[in-house]
């Protein structure tokens, strides 16, 4: 299954967080921010230039850098549990 992460979300798209892959000091820091595993985070908005980007989670929005938005692991809405054939 292909990887699909914060990053590649469209505008006023939606996932469900899975997983943040950063050093836990950090992973830390963004759970404290709202992105809790289970949350549906969606994109807001971004820069003119395309970077950053604003992300919306447990009624905040977040600005982050394409790199770190990479960082943080999603799935489908409605996709929990299912599995690809």
């Amino acid at each position: 299954m292909e990887r699909f992460t914060l990053k590649d979300l469209g505008r006023y798209e939606e996932g469900v967080l899975e997983s943040i892959d950063l050093p836990e000091h950090d992973a830390r820091r963004f759970m404290e921010l709202g992105f809790l595993p289970g949350s549906v985070v969606s994109a807001a908005g971004r820069s003119p230039f395309g970077d950053p980007r604003v992300y919306r989670v447990d009624g905040s929005e977040v600005a982050l850098r394409r790199e770190t938005a990479a960082r943080l692991v999603l799935r489908r809405p409605g996709s929990a549990g299912r599995k690809d054939p």
